[in-house]
């Protein structure tokens, strides 16, 4: 009795195996971070680039955007600005050097370990809790005038907490733990055989650091100063709870809040300029980080 088998031709055969090759499952996994990504971030992103952009009617103008030249607001951006450049570059010395210490010094295992683990959890230690953690410690009745009050040496708060440099203090607070943590890898890339080839060169360990070590590092220590001052710059509630009303002088983000807060003196039209203006410096802040770790890693894979 014969039999007859069923092929399929070869085109549809060929579809088939292409198909497979190109479909991976592994996609599947960035679909929820994709949606989510669209809903809450480009979506609202250009809610802000077309309102900014439009009056109520929705006929584009560029008022909004004008009127970002007013006093009060050219005040709070440089004021911002300077706070986010000061505590970026002291968070990035001090979380630098701190990180340097536990992965080149000679510094036990368990001090490495303890500083990572504090550095992941104060690195979101931000907003309410912080701003009363360094009132209980800093505050009239806090814990350091406490101990000072014997002496007469009592801190004024209100000159030295709640202003421009109280916001750089709280600032570095979170600067310094998420400095240590976009650095250590970066630390941890350089191979010992750099510098025991220098070394063998008859270079110092002076002239190590100078010439091989900080410009292998210098577009990561780049990218992550670029980070902090976008941190900083972007960040309200912290600001807005240690400095309340007059926080408008020294945040951006408190007068945009400020134009959605109140129907009298609030200006939506003036916020989403201000908050499309913002946009527009954490986007090149984001760029130079993005480049400077591009740049680094790709160093890192050509020495290997």
């Amino acid at each position: 009795m014969a039999t007859t088998t069923t092929t399929n031709p070869p085109l549809a055969t060929a579809g088939m195996a292409s198909f497979r090759r190109s479909f991976s499952f592994d996609w599947v996994g960035l679909l929820p971070f994709t949606a989510f990504v669209t809903v809450f971030l480009l979506l609202p992103a250009w809610a802000i680039v077309y309102r900014g952009l439009t009056d109520g009617g929705g006929a584009f103008t560029l008022s909004n955007v004008l009127n970002l030249g007013n006093p009060t607001i050219l005040q709070a951006y440089r004021s911002t600005v300077l706070v986010s450049v000061i505590t970026a570059v002291s968070g990035g010395v001090i979380g630098g050097g701190l990180a340097w210490a536990i992965t080149v010094g000679r510094i036990p295992d368990w001090i490495r370990n303890a500083v990572l683990s504090f550095s992941g959890v104060a690195a979101n230690f931000a907003g309410l809790p912080l701003v009363f953690a360094f009132i209980a410690l800093l505050g009239r009745v806090g814990l350091l005038n406490q101990l000072l009050r014997p002496t007469g040496m009592v801190i004024d708060p209100q000159t030295f907490l709640y202003g421009f440099w109280g916001l750089c203090i709280v600032y570095t607070y979170f600067q310094i733990p998420l400095m240590v943590l976009i650095m250590v890898p970066a630390l941890d890339g350089l191979r010992r055989e750099w510098r025991e080839a220098a070394e063998n060169l008859g270079a110092t360990r002076a002239q190590y650091w100078r010439y091989v070590g900080v410009p292998i590092l210098m577009p990561a220590i780049l990218g992550a100063v670029a980070l902090l001052f976008a941190n900083a710059f972007s960040t309200y509630v912290t600001a807005s709870a240690l400095l309340g009303p007059i926080g408008q002088t020294f945040a951006i983000t408190i007068v945009v809040a400020n134009q959605f807060n109140t129907d009298t003196f609030g200006d939506p039209g003036l916020g989403y300029a201000l908050a499309l203006s913002m946009i527009a410096v954490i986007v090149v802040t984001v760029m130079i980080y993005t480049y400077s770790r591009s740049r680094a890693e790709r160093w890192l894979r050509r020495a290997e």
